[in-house]
């Protein structure tokens, strides 16, 4: 009882910590053109709400990709429509196409600060909860730790870091439970939230593999790694359904994805700014 007294004393405070940070300004408030990271979350929610799905990743009048264009994979892109749905809700011109570029107000930072909690609240922070309850040594406990910047910084710049981590912590949490297949699903949905998560996709892929072996190829192996291929190729034809429909789409997204085209900068950037993500505690 005393344990789960003090989690939620860590919880709380960590919560006021984040709210805190969210209460002050944003990278680019008041900078046009481009307005920084909070102007990006608010522009996708904006394309994904008024074009169709098969503009979102493409340059048009309506969705110019040289102006926060949508680079994430395809559940960003569902989550941004999410919030877009609530949004209009609230007050459409929050999400009106054109007119409501760089679009800011005290009511719209509060909606938007208020999905990044929502979206710790959901995914994030259960997972970490349960992840620190199976840890048995003190010392992989500060893994957490690390982490906790990022988080910082998901409220200041108002992105959404905690859902992909969350996801990926989730597949943690499912193959050390050994439910192999959920664990495989929920790193699936952190890689097709953001493709940042590829870079845990070995270890994942490593221990799974191990787990096969173990169990011996020939026999309940061989049905566990082709459990595990359909449930991965299942959940990534799930995501992607939409942009599967052309030859051109999944190709656009791809390249939006991974912009080789546009140079290594703007890609080893994002690793720069995502460096925390990479301590994901992987100690299965």
């Amino acid at each position: 009882m005393e344990k789960w007294y003090l989690m939620t004393i860590v919880v709380l405070i960590g919560l006021t910590v984040r709210w805190t940070v969210s209460l002050n300004s944003y990278s680019g408030a008041g900078k046009p053109p481009m307005f920084g990271d909070y102007e990006a979350q608010r522009h996708w929610q904006e394309i994904t709400f008024n074009l169709p799905i098969k503009q979102w990743y493409f340059n048009s009048s309506d969705n110019n990709l040289q102006y926060w264009g949508l680079d994430y994979p395809p559940l960003t892109a569902y989550h941004s429509l999410l919030c877009a749905y609530v949004a209009k809700f609230i007050n459409p011109d929050w999400i009106a196409l054109h007119t409501s570029r760089g679009y800011e107000s005290q009511a719209h930072k509060l909606f938007m600060r208020t999905t990044v909690l929502i979206a710790d609240l959901l995914i994030y922070i259960p997972a970490v909860v349960l992840y620190c309850c199976r840890l048995k040594e003190i010392s992989t406990k500060k893994k957490v730790r690390i982490l906790k910047s990022c988080y910082i910084f998901s409220y200041s710049w108002n992105i959404y870091n905690s859902v992909s981590l969350g996801f990926a912590l989730w597949g943690v949490l499912g193959v050390s439970c050994d439910w192999d297949l959920l664990g495989s699903l929920a790193f699936c949905l952190a890689i097709n939230y953001k493709q940042m998560e590829l870079y845990h996709s070995l270890p994942f892929f490593c221990f799974l593999l191990g787990k096969c072996f173990k169990k011996d190829l020939k026999g309940k192996g061989f049905v566990l790694l082709i459990k595990l291929v359909c449930t991965v190729v299942a959940s990534f034809i799930l995501c992607w359904l939409p942009f599967f429909t052309e030859r051109e789409q999944t190709l656009q997204v791809l390249r939006r994805l991974f912009p080789v085209d546009r140079g290594l900068f703007e890609a080893c950037l994002k690793t720069f700014l995502s460096f925390p993500l990479l301590y994901l505690p992987c100690d299965l």
